[in-house]
């Protein structure tokens, strides 16, 4: 999969609130479709659809352990999320370096106003 087209699928499956929180509770542990589902006032069957989503984007991975069913987070997608979020902040923070040395230039070559006394106010 492109990175792009991998990028798009991860950023579309946190579009959504509740799969946003999901990910957020996996980061403390891997956990069941039931555990999942506890908080939210849906179905199971939701959350799996949920699941799903974010399984496809690659933020997620179900494994077998016996009868237990874990969803794990794959913490290396955040990396690639990271590494795009990071290229563009560069890139902004440089344009703003770049107009503040433009602004800074601008006031040392504009005259210093004198006050009204130097200029003979009556």
């Amino acid at each position: 999969m492109d990175v792009d087209d991998q990028l798009s699928r991860v950023f579309s499956a946190l579009a959504d609130p509740t799969r946003r929180d999901m990910v957020a509770r996996l980061t403390a542990a891997d956990a069941t479709v039931n555990e999942l589902a506890e908080p939210y006032d849906v179905s199971v069957q939701a959350v799996s659809k949920h699941l799903k989503v974010l399984e496809e984007a690659g933020l997620v991975s179900r494994s077998r352990e016996a009868q237990r069913r874990p969803v794990h987070l794959e913490a290396e997608v955040f990396d690639l999320m990271t590494k795009w979020i990071e290229r563009y902040r560069r890139r902004a923070e440089e344009r703003y370096r770049r107009l503040d040395d433009v602004l800074a230039e601008m006031d040392t070559e504009a005259p210093t106003p004198r006050p009204d006394s130097e200029r003979g106010a009556s």
